[in-house]
């Protein structure tokens, strides 16, 4: 193998891509899964496939069985994996980390859909934060799988001595696959910015139920902070033509406590026919 090829392999980080050169083709996939306790958090694995023109060499970060039903047609005798070249044999490989991203795909839809369900019925910051939390899982999600688009249909275009064109049918179907994964991934994504949104428009709305609350509360104490505060001078009421006769009054106070419960029943007969209340 060329030394480009083989740094590549012991660098894990690098992006899906398809590299030619003169005796094979270097290949790298991502293979996602969800996150071991975090349901709505993915990691990432750089899985790499040589193909050359007897022979297919891969190479993964872990002992995860990434391509076990692979391993499983292959011993079955006379099978059509066994039938065909190497070519095919790559071809099945990416097919299988692709169906992966489907299974995982609709793994974090039917949370997405539940976490709808929670949004509309009763929601809470916790849910809010997982909100959150999905949508960089599919803003991950989507810059894992978008270059595997590219690799493919480079793969599909460029003349390689190492695809046969009836392998190529086979590809093509791949980026269908992955096409359709892109296009989901977006699809619940946009689902998701519409949830942040109601959830925000909840919030709002909850914020001005209480501050329509507080502020009908301060609107009928405004009337009674006046009537007090008139009743509440101390002015002596012989002391000048000018008086206030209620203070001398022996049904002063039952008086103006009952015009302050009179102003606020009015008010509040008002606020309700206006549909404020």
């Amino acid at each position: 193998m060329h030394p480009l090829i083989q740094e590549d392999i012991v660098s894990t980080q690098q992006r899906p891509k398809m590299e030619q050169y003169e005796n094979c083709i270097y290949f790298v996939l991502r293979a996602l899964h969800l996150s071991d306790g975090q349901e709505e958090t993915l990691d990432t694995e750089q899985i790499s496939i040589v193909l050359g023109d007897n022979f297919v060499l891969s190479f993964q970060e872990s002992d995860k069985p990434w391509f076990g039903p692979i391993l499983d047609r292959l011993r079955i005798e006379n099978s059509r994996i066994r039938q065909r070249g190497p070519d095919y044999l790559a071809y099945a490989m990416m097919d299988t980390v692709v169906d992966h991203y489907f299974s995982l795909l609709e793994a974090l839809g039917d949370e997405t859909e539940s976490l709808e369900d929670i949004l509309i019925e009763d929601p809470s910051p916790e849910s809010f934060h997982h909100l959150h939390q999905l949508r960089r899982t599919f803003t991950y999600f989507r810059k894992t799988v978008w270059p595997l688009r590219d690799v493919l249909n480079s793969t599909i275009r460029d003349d390689s001595p190492h695809i046969r064109e009836e392998t190529g049918i086979f590809l093509r179907d791949v980026y269908d696959h992955v096409v359709h994964i892109i296009d989901n991934v977006e699809n619940y994504r946009d689902i998701l910015m519409g949830l942040h949104d109601m959830y925000m428009s909840h919030v709002s709305n909850k914020m001005n139920e209480v501050m329509k609350v507080l502020t009908i509360i301060a609107t009928i104490f405004i009337p009674l902070t006046f009537i007090a505060g008139i009743y509440g001078m101390n002015f002596d009421p012989g002391a000048s033509p000018w008086n206030m006769p209620e203070l001398g009054w022996y049904w002063g106070y039952p008086a103006a406590m009952a015009l302050m419960a009179a102003v606020t029943v009015g008010m509040l007969i008002y606020f309700r026919r206006k549909d404020w209340l």
